[in-house]
Formats: C-alpha cells, sequence, structure tokens
C-alpha cells in the first residue's frame, strides 16, 4: 500500500511540475486528478499537501534563475547587484495584493470559490482572454522587453491580476500574471520571468502558513509523499519552465488558451455541467 502511495505522489508531482508553470491551471488539473487518482491520506494532509509540494516547483526558480535572484556575485571579490537589488522591491509590491488576502480571508475564500464550477468557469474565461489578448498584441511593439524594466506601477498591476488567481481557482497564477502583463505591453519573456519570479515569495509563504497550520506530525509515509511530490515537482518543473522560455521566443500564447477552453468543456461534461 505505501509503495502505490508513492507512484500516485509520483503523478501528482509531474501533473504539479508542468501545470504550475505552463499557464494553464494547476489548480484545475488537481481537481481532475484526485477524481481518478486519490492519495489515502486524511483530508487535511491533502489539504496541505496540494500547496506545499509547490515548494519543489519553486526551488526549480531558484535552480533556473538564480543569477537574476540572488542579490549577491560571487564571481571574483563579492559584491551586490544593483539591478537585482532594484528588482526584488517590484516583485515584492506585486505580491503583496495576493500575500495580503491569503494570510486574512484564505480559508473562507477556499470554502466560497472552491468547486468545480468555479475552476471550469475560470479555466474557459482566462482561456478566451489569452485568445483576445494575444490577437491583440499581433502587431503590436512591446514597450517593456525585460524585468528590469518594469516599473512599480506595472509590478502593481501585474500583481492586482496574481489577486484575482489567488481568489478564483482555475485562474492560473502564471496565466493570470501573463495576461495582466502583456495587456500593459510587456513582452512575452518578459512576463514569463517575472511570472516565475513573483512565485518565490508567495509559494514559499504559502507553504509556511500550511505546514504552520497542519504541524510537524507527519507519519512516515506521509512524510514520504510529500518529500516524493516536491522533489518530483522540481525535476519536471525545471523541464516546463525551459520549454515554456523556448516555445515563448518563436510562439505566443494563444496555443495555451485553446488548451483551457478545451479542458474546460471536457471537466464541464465530466462533472454534469454539460447534459
Amino acid at each position: 500500500m505505501d509503495t502505490v502511495e508513492i507512484i500516485k505522489a509520483v503523478v501528482f508531482g509531474v501533473v504539479q511540475g508542468v501545470t504550475e508553470w505552463l499557464p494553464i491551471s494547476s489548480t484545475g488539473h488537481m481537481i481532475l486528478l484526485d477524481e481518478f487518482l486519490q492519495l489515502d491520506m486524511t483530508p487535511e494532509f491533502m489539504e496541505m499537501f496540494y500547496v506545499v509540494i509547490q515548494l519543489g516547483a519553486i526551488l526549480a526558480v531558484l535552480f533556473l534563475f538564480w543569477s537574476k535572484l540572488c542579490p549577491v556575485s560571487f564571481h571574483g571579490k563579492p559584491h551586490l547587484k544593483k539591478d537585482v537589488l532594484a528588482l526584488w522591491p517590484k516583485i515584492i509590491v506585486a505580491c503583496i495584493p495576493a500575500g495580503v488576502i491569503g494570510i486574512l480571508w484564505s480559508d473562507m475564500l477556499n470554502a466560497l470559490f472552491f468547486h468545480p464550477l468555479v475552476v471550469i468557469t475560470m479555466l474557459a474565461l482566462f482561456g478566451v482572454l489569452f485568445l483576445v489578448v494575444e490577437h491583440q498584441n499581433k502587431e503590436r511593439t512591446p514597450t517593456i522587453e525585460s524585468v528590469e524594466k518594469l516599473t512599480y506601477q506595472a509590478a502593481l498591476w501585474i500583481g492586482m491580476f496574481q489577486l484575482i488567481a489567488a481568489v478564483l481557482p482555475g485562474t492560473s497564477r502564471s496565466g493570470a500574471t501573463i495576461i495582466g502583463a502583456r495587456i500593459i505591453g510587456v513582452s512575452r519573456v518578459a512576463a514569463a520571468e517575472f511570472t516565475f519570479m513573483m512565485a518565490v515569495p508567495v509559494m514559499f509563504g504559502a507553504s509556511a502558513i500550511k505546514l504552520m497550520s497542519f504541524g510537524i506530525k507527519f507519519t512516515a509515509i506521509e512524510c514520504a509523499v510529500l518529500l516524493t511530490g516536491m522533489l518530483v515537482a522540481f525535476l519536471v518543473s525545471i523541464i516546463s519552465i525551459r520549454f515554456l522560455m523556448s516555445f515563448i521566443k518563436k510562439h505566443d500564447f494563444r496555443i495555451f488558451g485553446w488548451y483551457r477552453i478545451a479542458l474546460a468543456a471536457a471537466a464541464a461534461i465530466y462533472f454534469g455541467f454539460i447534459e
């Protein structure tokens, strides 16, 4: 039985690692996966697991973007990197809206909106938004080509879109922030990079809150399942992030919009919202 649960954790880690970074909603995929492959764990553990497994994914961001996120350079004589020091306050500003809401009303919002119908609706709605925004940007030259050129106003605007994702499951944190960035003229590469960077404080904070709420009394199998899921999410996230960064250098995000719409339709049929 323990081996079976570990195998299930591997599957959850793969899904988390792929869907956390591609703008297709990790929550939507996790809900669907849970319908077909349920871990034999307590509801309290599963609530914590769905959040803390993201720590594996976020470690992949630190691994891949360390040079852009670490404010200290150790090449030659150690020194502070001014461009990174200037970037971090913008990341923090972008995370404030979702962070405040998450700390104050996370449990209440989950109780209100964590429902298949909400997830399906947001999958479809933001799928359509991807198509519309990318169509409008087709002949438009980006006004912000790199994360270093983001203003505080732009960072806050992107943060407000992250807030939508924090409130309404199925939106996709990466999907919402990328759309917000693209609306104001951020290039595809810069939008994706800033989305990844914003995830660092958000996911560490959310995971810390869930771990403190759950406590540290893990059984052996609970510990094994969580660590397995995190490790797999880390490895798969590296592949997913590299794929996305390579893909968007030559393509736009419309394919993800179509995928979200198709997934929403399939989920609506499965859950009986479409006769």
